[in-house]
């Protein structure tokens, strides 16, 4: 026996992984060589136990060897252990493995992507024997470029978003055809999964740029979500909905992060940062402090998407915006994770990211997704705000019929707001001239002050809507937009108060 063997109780596997292992292998066994098959299972539901449990079978079926692709070292890890607790001598192929000169042994390898391409550039005959090539995260298109090395194989792709990086390279292009598993909503139903639930916030994101990937910029979102009105914003929804729970706030940069570990850090919340610049042991240590850190929030820059399981999130915020559908689905599953103690998780959206995409448990039909995967990668989804931002607040019929005697010419605030930048005039100036505006219809159209606060009182939902404009184009908290509100209009009934009371 081999000394990597350990001997631990075997996996059960829940009755629909293992519904979807019976039909994955049952098709894989129909199936000629050189054909591809593609499964979707949400994050959290288990594929990396699902795609273990049919190496085994193939392995032993067949008596051939399995080849699972990885793009990340922990994912590797998890795999082999799984393989280990199913009785599967696997190899990890990393860094260190530079020959295989016995491989006998072994029933399956685990690979990382980039280390395997190079061995085998090196040499075509580096594996030996391989019946079976599993992709884990098979949404990447980075595996593609070593599939030519494997010929008369039948290649197994699993995701939880069956939606190709590159839209160049759909995935039905490699995959003959897509088995979708569990969705979320019912994984949440039979109690798999945690139900999340999604806190919304305003957030202007006008300022944002689009790359030539077709995503949000690291620079532009570095400029947005590190503005203080922003960040007044993430402390405000951690205390209003996450306040004492374990958290993980994912950002686009660097500095945003950096910048949200230094502003809970000096509120004296338990904090810490974590990028791709940190080495493994900075990254181990400061994984296990978040593990045993209760109440302990860890800022992140995409890092910790894959690879990471950590059960007892209760909270995800997304301190940014994506244009990735995917992307949007690997964070939020970081908290799904199911426990004895936890069937909910909050979900903190600071990127509009729900009205994008939907809310995270919403139903997806994949297969079309798989089938037309460009209306979703070209992201023909709209936010609400860009709709609320170009129109102004339409009155009722019966209100309009009040102000015959002014003109009906809208006022758009964002509009105003872009011009006043452009002069070089203070953002509070728009609500000035709509303050001016206001004063002018209802004196225009009031004969004495008892009528001026009648149409007074009959304008001032669409006061709100326009103090509500404002404060999504200055990024202001509700409090603030709040205490707006109250100001215009305490103003704005002292103007009409001196104006009638002239002689």
């Amino acid at each position: 026996m081999s000394a990597d063997i350990v001997i631990t109780e075997p996996r059960r596997l829940y009755p629909y992984q293992k519904v979807a292992v019976d039909t994955l292998f049952e098709r894989l066994q129909q199936l000629p060589p050189n054909t591809n098959l593609l499964f979707q299972l949400p994050t959290g539901g288990g594929k990396t136990i699902i795609f273990s449990e049919i190496a085994k079978r193939y392995a032993e079926g067949f008596n051939r060897k399995v080849l699972i692709l990885t793009h990340r070292i922990e994912l590797s890890r998890q795999t082999s252990d799984v393989l280990f607790d199913l009785g599967i001598n696997n190899k990890v192929i990393n860094s260190e493995v530079k020959t295989l000169p016995s491989q006998s042994p072994y029933k399956a390898f685990i690979a990382l992507v980039e280390t395997l391409n190079n061995r085998l550039q090196e040499n075509e005959e580096f594996l030996e024997d391989i019946g079976l090539v599993i992709v884990d995260e098979a949404h990447n298109n980075s595996f593609r470029k070593i599939f030519h090395y494997f010929e008369n194989v039948n290649i197994l792709g699993v995701t939880a978003t069956p939606l190709s990086s590159n839209k160049k390279l759909p995935l039905y292009q490699t995959y003959r055809e897509l088995i979708v598993g569990q969705s979320i909503a019912q994984l949440i139903e039979q109690g798999y999964l945690c139900e999340g639930v999604t806190v919304g916030y305003d957030v202007n994101l006008s300022t944002l740029r689009i790359g030539t990937n077709g995503e949000f910029t690291v620079g532009s979102h570095e400029q947005l979500y590190s503005q203080i009105a922003m960040q007044g914003k993430l402390v405000q929804a951690y205390e209003e909905h996450a306040k004492g729970k374990k958290t993980l706030i994912f950002n686009a940069g660097i500095l945003t992060s950096r910048a949200v570990f230094e502003l809970f850090k000096a509120k004296g919340y338990p904090v810490r940062h974590l990028d791709s610049t940190f080495s493994d042991r900075e990254r181990v240590e400061t994984l296990e402090w978040f593990r045993n850190t209760k109440d302990g929030i860890l800022s992140s820059v995409s890092i910790l998407t894959t690879g990471f399981d950590e059960p007892e999130v209760e909270a995800i915020i997304l301190n940014r915006a994506t244009k990735s559908l995917t992307l949007y689905h690997q964070m939020i599953g970081r908290g799904s994770r199911v426990l004895p103690h936890k069937k909910l998780f909050t979900i903190i959206d600071l990127g509009n990211n729900s009205r994008r995409f939907n809310l995270w448990q919403f139903p997806i039909d994949w297969q079309h997704v798989f089938v037309a995967p460009h209306l979703y990668l070209e992201q023909r989804y709209k936010d609400e705000w860009d709709y609320e931002m170009v129109n102004d607040y339409e009155l009722p019929a019966e209100v309009r019929e009040r102000f015959v005697n002014s003109s009906a010419a809208a006022f758009i605030v964002r509009d105003r707001y872009l011009t006043a930048l452009r002069e070089g005039r203070k953002p509070q100036s728009v609500l000035d001239e709509s303050r001016d505006d206001h004063f002018a219809r209802i004196t225009g159209n009031a004969s004495d002050y008892d009528e001026a606060i009648e149409l007074f009182q009959l304008l001032k939902e669409e006061m709100k809507y326009r103090i509500k404009q404002f404060g999504k184009c200055i990024n202001a908290t509700a409090n603030h937009s709040d205490w707006q509100t109250q100001t215009y209009t305490s103003r704005l009934r002292r103007q009409l108060v001196t104006f009638f009371a002239e002689p």
